[in-house]
């Protein structure tokens, strides 16, 4: 729990020192190189930075163990993080896609190529700062560093579409293509779409998190397929798990045969618990329900 905890912290401070740097660089140069492009990139930096600030305060709360108040852990709040970030992400993109269209009413002037390496300089930074924080995130199990993940996903391809939208505006003003000069436009609307599909992904994984909805198909079944394993289940007949932020909980209700003592049906469900742990790290409690198995009931 403490490595995790640690390199959930490592990861983002990480985040935020990059990002500030990031943030500064575009906005400043997006706003006297004349791109809006680079700018909007510049304010989901900004958000970026808010974001894993928030991570690190919340990341020692989500790492704590189940207490009298909290029976089932504080997991849960690296969803309510995430969530955070989620909304945020809306606004931001709702403030972009406003700028980016005001833009197409006005007059416009060519950035320059600095706004343009800037923002291939940011692409690179963030392919190098996702790949990292997904590693990590899928690692340990946080929905915290994954959402920083995700808020790298965005600026990757928000990055590569503004330093394009900065060169199809430079090239507009080279050959008197007047059209061309809106690319710069264009490329935040684009950006402002990015942005809101993280958003949007975010605050739909969070909301089901938070609504406990049960965990996907697939991984259901690979809890059937260990549960079967086990000769004196008869039936199962309820299975149900939920996410509760970067663990899983487990609620089970299986039927053995009605002669069985009180004790043999207790080892058997300490045996199960233990085989879908064992084969599951990330599976934080099993509560198991034992029915009564008549042959009758076939």
């Amino acid at each position: 729990m403490e490595m995790r905890e640690t390199l959930a912290k490592k990861v983002a401070w990480i985040s935020v020192i990059s990002n500030i740097i990031l943030t500064l660089g575009k906005i400043i140069i997006g706003r006297y190189g004349n791109s809006d492009a680079v700018f909007a990139d510049g304010i989901h930096s900004a958000a970026d930075v808010f974001a894993s600030v928030i991570v690190l305060l919340v990341i020692k709360i989500a790492n704590k163990p189940a207490d009298k108040e909290h029976p089932y852990g504080h997991g849960k709040a690296e969803v309510i993080v995430s969530e955070i970030i989620g909304i945020l992400l809306l606004l931001v993109s709702i403030y972009v896609v406003y700028e980016g269209i005001s833009g197409f009413f006005h007059e416009v002037e060519s950035p320059n190529f600095l706004a343009m390496w800037v923002a291939l300089f940011s692409f690179i930074t963030k392919i190098i700062l996702y790949r990292t924080s997904l590693r990590v995130a899928k690692q340990n199990q946080s929905k915290a560093i994954e959402a920083i993940a995700f808020d790298h996903k965005a600026d990757i391809v928000a990055s590569i579409a503004a330093a394009i939208g900065v060169l199809i505006s430079i090239v507009g003003e080279r050959f008197d293509i007047h059209f061309l000069l809106y690319g710069d436009k264009a490329a935040s609307i684009f950006v402002a779409y990015l942005i809101f599909k993280i958003a949007k992904e975010m605050l739909t994984e969070a909301f089901d998190i938070l609504l406990e909805r049960n965990i996907n198909t697939e991984t259901l079944q690979e809890y059937i397929t260990i549960i079967g394993e086990f000769p004196d289940v008869k039936r199962i007949d309820r299975l149900r798990a939920r996410e509760h932020g970067h663990y899983i909980l487990v609620d089970l209700r299986i039927s053995i045969d009605h002669y069985k003592t009180i004790k043999q049906g207790h080892d058997l469900a300490k045996s199960i618990k233990r085989k879908l742990m064992e084969k599951n790290d990330n599976i934080r409690e099993v509560l198991i329900h034992l029915n009564p198995y008549f042959p009758e009931n076939k």
